[in-house]
């Protein structure tokens, strides 16, 4: 049976949802447009940006794409968009953090079948729980493109962990030279806390089972739910957030003449998580780095895991070369797609979705506990 397309139209047409596309050095597709042209299922036929230069660009690119038969238009703001285009499946917004709340309730009011929303939800999590609000009202669901969620190296690091024993700590850092922290920019949302650290917690969050845990307890039904299959997927749709990462114990803070934040560790004991309760779960930022670095070291008592942007490492016990009756860790050779897929994977898993095939791999609720758990780290600087 050959299936339908679904119509999809972009709000923001700026780096992340379009020209991150032409990026030769990042692993395509790289950008919301490439992603969405780049399914076979998925007819993207409009944008809106109140920027006409990247409109303009926008459509030009997108016509070559399409055949003469379909249609490529384009709008100065969402609202004319969604005033003259009536058959849209899937809305993405793709503007600036300080324009998430303002845009991704307009496009749930609009009340498509899926609206994808670039990361992080918006400003704050007071922020994100009104567009939480306002989608169950109009029972539109909200995937977050917490990107790492569908890389295949990050997925495969959950089969790995069972060879490493027991997890003993998890630290994960995150390097670069953007201010961490200042309450002058609050306001845009410019600050790596927000802009970068919420990848960070979140994928954390997700490889330690944060989703995993989730659905153990939407799998435990009552009885009146097995009888009102309907009522089940309401409850399943509104369910809490699994935030693992609670009460940090932060550390190392470092801040500049102007006061804005460099530098810090939050520190976070007896972590409950789908591997079991691990004893320390470390996550390090800097600011002031001449570089850019992400990466997360799981180490277990039979290993440890290391992984990050462009690689992956297993290192498991074996008997030392060095040392009579003692044993080192050795790197496996690993064989790792030459693809990661992260893209081109979420707005697979939002098909898959529409499909009724898959839940959403991002779901709203994991990043608003994302939000709360950085809003926690905030609160002791």
């Amino acid at each position: 049976m050959k299936k339908n397309r679904y119509i999809a139209a972009i709000v923001g047409t700026g780096r992340i949802g379009f020209t991150l596309g032409f990026d030769k050095k990042r692993e395509q597709p790289a950008s919301h447009t490439m992603a969405l042209l780049g399914n076979k299922r998925i007819n993207l036929i409009a944008a809106a940006d109140s920027n006409e230069e990247n409109l303009t660009r926008w459509q030009k690119f997108v016509k070559k794409h399409h055949s003469k038969k379909e249609f490529t238009l384009t709008f100065p703001s969402s609202k004319e968009l969604y005033e003259n285009v009536t058959c849209l499946d899937i809305i993405t917004v793709a503007v600036n953090e300080d324009n998430h709340l303002q845009e991704c309730i307009k496009a749930i009011e609009y009340k498509p079948k899926l609206v994808i929303l670039e990361k992080p939800v918006a400003l704050n999590s007071e922020e994100a729980e009104k567009i939480r609000d306002k989608a169950q009202e109009c029972g539109v669901p909200v995937m977050v493109n917490h990107e790492r969620r569908f890389a295949k190296d990050y997925l495969s690091v959950v089969k790995m962990i069972g060879q490493i024993g027991d997890i003993q700590s998890v630290v994960g850092e995150l390097d670069s030279g953007l201010r961490i922290y200042g309450e002058e920019f609050e306001k845009d949302g410019t600050y790596s806390l927000l802009h970068d650290g919420t990848h960070l917690v979140d994928i954390i969050q997700f490889l330690l089972g944060g989703s995993l845990a989730k659905e153990d307890k939407t799998n435990d039904r009552s009885e009146e739910n097995k009888q009102n299959p309907e009522k089940t997927e309401s409850a399943s749709s509104k369910r809490s957030p699994c935030q693992i990462l609670k009460n940090p114990l932060v550390t190392g803070v470092f801040k500049d003449e102007k006061g804005i934040v460099r530098n810090f560790s939050a520190h976070y004991q007896s972590v409950v998580t789908s591997f079991g309760t691990i004893p320390e779960v470390t996550i390090k930022m800097s600011g002031r780095s001449k570089f850019f670095e992400f990466r997360i070291e799981i180490l277990g008592t039979l290993g440890k895991i290391c992984i990050g942007n462009g690689f992956a490492e297993l290192f498991l016990r074996k008997e030392s070369k060095l040392y009579t009756g003692f044993y080192s860790l050795t790197r496996q050779k690993l064989k790792l797609p030459k693809k990661t897929g992260y893209f081109s994977g979420m707005i697979q898993n939002a098909v898959d979705f529409l499909d009724g095939q898959s839940e959403l791999v991002s779901p709203l609720e994991d990043a608003i506990s994302d939000l709360k758990v950085l809003e926690e780290i905030k609160a002791a600087f």
